[in-house]
């Protein structure tokens, strides 16, 4: 005989679909996840005084960016945007001690700012800063050399970016993009940051690559996460 079952509630329908997400979702996320160390709260002290824009991921976006990384057991990995060095840091954390960021920043004070922060922390010997344009430094390494990159600079040439990252990168290896949430504009109809647009129109992209299986995750400003097919 079959077993008796309760009644489904109405709500149980809900696990067909994804919950929307509110700022309390947000919140209550963030202080469940471990925060920033004493040396990551100094270095954006110090990149505030040293007039470097305050643009960072979150701590939340950071630890999900090292549980994807160590889950690939990344190694090599390739940032585009290294501007204070903060996620490149991060990242270098979560790789084994013969691992490597290699991060390209473009603005030379940029540049010189996260070397010296990079040269004071623990994984000072994980990451190598490139001075370059993106579309200029990508070209220079060698494919599936890299078991992920993150991109996380203009976002007018994300789509350049990708495709340089695609070759890079080794095949189940991760591609991840920053900002796919246009800096909370992705719905506005007037968005007043010049790269909102530009967003709009990588993610439209991102959707049609067949190359990747990927997904935008929720978590700071809106992360893709694709895998390498």
């Amino acid at each position: 005989m079959g077993q008796n079952r309760a009644p489904r509630l109405q709500g149980d329908a809900m696990s067909e679909r994804s919950s929307a997400v509110t700022l309390r979702h947000f919140d209550y996320i963030a202080a469940r996840t471990a925060g920033e160390d004493d040396f990551l709260r100094r270095l954006k002290d110090e990149a505030r005084a040293a007039g470097i824009p305050p643009i960072w991921i979150a701590p939340e976006q950071a630890a999900l960016m090292q549980i994807l990384l160590r889950a690939a057991r990344a190694r090599e990995v390739v940032e585009v945007g290294t501007l204070a060095g903060y996620s490149a840091i991060c990242m270098a954390r979560a790789l084994p001690p013969d691992g490597r960021v290699r991060t390209i920043e473009v603005s030379e004070k940029h540049a010189d700012f996260a070397e010296s922060r990079i040269a004071a922390s623990d994984v000072a010997e994980r990451i190598e800063v490139h001075r370059g344009a993106g579309a200029d430094v990508l070209p220079t390494f060698a494919a599936n050399s890299a078991d992920a990159a993150f991109l996380d600079a203009d976002k007018a040439s994300y789509q350049l970016y990708l495709r340089e990252c695609l070759r890079i990168v080794r095949p189940a290896g991760l591609i991840m993009a920053d900002n796919a949430f246009a800096f909370g504009q992705l719905f506005d109809d007037a968005p007043t940051d010049r790269e909102a647009l530009a967003v709009r129109a990588f993610n439209d992209y991102m959707a049609t690559v067949r190359e990747l299986q990927s997904i935008i995750i929720p978590i700071g400003d809106g992360l893709w996460v694709g895998v390498k097919l």
